[in-house]
């Protein structure tokens, strides 16, 4: 420890070179320029490409007041219900992936919509047709027929989004407009129960309802995922909000421009995962605990109990993982699976189906 006389020294000269300037000392805006990044020219780049979405759908107006649900008059206001429609609106957001108008958002966000309109950033609205949606990855393709070319986002690699990145959410919060904010990379594969595709990246960036279908951005400006849900008790942002990556929705909006629709592959088979019994580890694969009548798994002698440890030779240790496999493989197209079956392994060709209630 410095003795007393030296303590006072130093603080005695560093005094002297504040009042006299010779000492830097770093203020409070300085240090923020250091620590925090700088998204004005990044915002002013992407958002051209980020557009608002407003649909109008038809439904029937079948709702009876419960007030009158047992009263004489249920019936005549259930005849005069049955027939009349109303109109519904609703709003979001997407962003150009192509400077020709295609426009990427959720498919939750056009729904069954009857009409769709998108308006740019500078105003401009332009009436737009739905090219193709999925449900399973909540995804949707429009098309608007601009008379010059749009401003377009690229596609980033999610897989190479780290914990902890800076991230910026785009979209159409509460209807207000164009609205970009920032935040980090809080988790990633989160599963929240929305399909068997569930694969979010998890953000503290705020995210509200209108943002739905409009893009996260990485710090290079790259569409690294699409905003499609939050975690909130009030409705709105609590910081936590969920975004489809990137390398998921990528081939998907890429059939959907060349096909108008997703061809998925299909076994026909319920699986689980494989659990401990009595403390030991678990075997690596996945059970099979059902197969469905005349399936391409029945077809192939797949059997109840069997449990698949690989596809064409690459190893598969999840329920999770087997389906999207499978579900990546092109109907018509022949695996091979290897089954662990009574003790022993065999392999058996299965050519895959078409996943029901897809074309």
């Amino acid at each position: 420890m410095n003795p007393p006389c030296l303590q006072r020294r130093h603080i005695g000269l560093l005094a002297a070179a504040l009042l006299s300037g010779c000492a830097t000392v770093p203020g409070p805006a300085s240090a923020q320029r250091g620590l925090l990044p700088d998204f004005a020219d990044l915002a002013e780049r992407v958002l051209p490409a980020v557009v608002n979405i407003a649909v109008t759908a038809e439904q029937t107006a079948t709702q009876l007041p419960p007030e009158l649900r047992g009263t004489p008059l249920e019936r005549y206001f259930r005849d005069r219900l049955r027939n009349r429609r109303q109109e519904v609106s609703g709003a979001g957001s997407g962003f150009v992936i192509d400077p020709t108008g295609y426009i990427v958002t959720n498919n939750h966000v056009v729904g069954s919509a009857t009409r769709v309109v998108v308006a740019l950033q500078d105003g401009t609205e332009l009436a737009a047709r739905v090219v193709g949606t999925d449900e399973l990855t909540d995804l949707a393709l429009l098309k608007v027929e601009p008379r010059v070319p749009l401003a377009a986002v690229s596609w980033g690699s999610s897989s190479t989004t780290r914990v902890g990145s800076w991230v910026l959410a785009a979209g159409n919060p509460f209807g207000l407009g164009g609205t970009i904010t920032s935040g980090i990379v809080s988790a990633r594969g989160r599963e929240i129960g929305a399909g068997p595709f569930d694969d979010f990246i998890q953000t503290d960036a705020a995210i509200n309802p209108g943002n739905s279908g409009g893009p996260l951005f990485n710090a290079a400006g790259e569409v690294i995922g699409i905003n499609t849900a939050i975690y909130s008790p009030s409705g709105a942002s609590a910081g936590i909000g969920f975004a489809t990556p990137s390398d998921l929705a990528r081939p998907v909006i890429e059939q959907l421009r060349r096909d108008g629709r997703v061809e998925r592959g299909w076994l026909g088979v319920s699986v689980q995962d494989l659990v401990p019994e009595d403390g030991r580890a678990a075997r690596r694969g996945v059970l099979v605990a059902g197969i469905e009548r005349n399936s391409p798994a029945g077809r192939a002698g797949l059997r109840q109990g069997d449990v698949v440890v690989a596809i064409n030779g690459d190893r598969v240790e999840t329920s999770r993982a087997l389906v999207r496999t499978v579900a990546a493989v092109a109907p018509g197209q022949t695996i091979r699976l290897t089954v662990l079956r009574e003790g022993r392994e065999r392999e058996l060709p299965v050519q895959v189906g078409r996943r029901p209630g897809q074309g």
